[in-house]
């Protein structure tokens, strides 16, 4: 019944395990969604575990599922992905379209490392430090009140993907780039376009002024936040080098979150996209260690059985977050729209919308 609800989170509906197995779960969602085809469209990222993406209508990562997101004309788009993702797919949809998060809870701790406040403050020190102007490039793993910082202050959003060609553009507007909340993209993307290492400095929030003085702030080129992501840090330079010594024919891929010293001592990086299509594209009998989300990373090989497809690391990097939507809730959320009483609806305020607005069409248009 839709009016059980777990007693942590009032927003997190139960099916019990009294009233329904898992498998039972499985069954009534096949057919819920059959149901509900032509109102409903499920929207999965890369890394859901497979009992979730075999529900998925569309299937990407961030670049990809917000493009598709933009371009839906189901009434009803249930984002099996985390917080900030739904947020995007509510501002880029019509006022008639509802974008549901059948976990509340499903967030990214990358995302909490920086806030709207916090920005606002290192804002001000940065742009009082310099008289060269700075654009602000936020990735798109942040909450919609950063994407609206960055709208308002000229800048864009940039994914995975897309990350050269922001910051190209980034370049062509001002003298330097404020990058959050990943330093690491913004740390590996910004090396591989020659900027060096000495003309970059990291603001961390934690620290006065983040730690850094108004020379060094007028000097650099670039300003790190001082985040990152919890699952890329699994992987490291050593793992790299222990798979070149035991398997010399391996071929390393990792995603750009990860370190510098990692990213560096593999064969190769790129988004998640970029991962899959390089995979896709290598020839039958060749070996492969990739260095992200472990579900990616199985699925890859189940997907291509010619081929071998290993984690890098050797132990589960997991995106804990991610987990939290589970086919459960999904059937909760199936249920609701079922009844005309949608649950864990994501809506962005149309303040923040507006200003977001901007810096994700900016991302958009320089990535046709």
């Amino acid at each position: 019944m839709l009016d059980l609800f777990n007693e942590k989170d009032d927003h997190l509906p139960i099916i019990s395990k009294e009233e329904l197995s898992d498998e039972e779960v499985i069954v009534e969602l096949k057919k819920i969604k059959e149901e509900l085809k032509d109102q409903v469209v499920v929207l999965g990222h890369h890394y859901q575990q497979d009992d979730v993406i075999q529900f998925a209508d569309v299937t990407g990562d961030s670049l990809k599922l917000a493009q598709d997101a933009a371009n839906l004309d189901k009434p009803y788009i249930v984002f099996c992905g985390v917080h900030f993702m739904a947020e995007t797919a509510d501002m880029l949809t019509t006022d008639d379209q509802t974008v549901i998060l059948p976990d509340m809870n499903a967030g990214c701790s990358m995302a909490d490392m920086a806030n709207r406040q916090e920005i606002d403050k290192a804002w001000n020190f940065l742009t009082t430090s310099t008289k060269e102007k700075i654009v602000p490039i936020t990735y798109i793993n942040c909450a919609a009140t950063l994407k609206s910082f960055v709208g308002e202050n000229g800048g864009s959003i940039c994914t995975s993907s897309n990350a050269k060609s922001i910051i190209e553009w980034a370049f062509k507007e001002g003298e330097k780039l404020l990058f959050f909340p990943d330093q690491h993209l913004g740390r590996n993307t910004c090396f591989e376009m020659g900027i060096p290492l000495e003309d970059m400095v990291v603001y961390n929030p934690n620290m006065l002024n983040g730690g850094l003085t108004p020379e060094q702030v007028d000097k650099a080129k670039v300003i790190l936040w001082y985040g990152y992501c919890s699952v890329h840090q699994g992987f490291s330079a050593a793992q790299v080098k222990s798979i070149k010594e035991n398997s010399p024919e391996t071929t390393v891929i990792v995603h750009p979150e990860c370190n510098f010293e990692t990213v560096q001592a593999a064969d190769d990086n790129g988004s998640t996209a970029y991962i899959i299509n390089k995979i896709k594209d290598a020839p039958a009998g060749t070996k492969w260690a990739v260095g992200t989300e472990i579900n990616l990373v199985n699925r890859l090989a189940e997907k291509f059985p010619d081929k071998e497809i290993t984690s890098l690391s050797p132990y589960q990097c997991l995106c804990t977050t991610m987990y939290r939507v589970r086919p459960r809730w999904l059937l909760a959320s199936f249920r609701a729209i079922k009844e005309n009483k949608p649950i864990n609806v994501i809506k962005v305020d149309e303040k923040t919308a507006k200003a977001s607005l901007v810096a994700l069409n900016k991302m958009l248009e320089l990535s046709q």
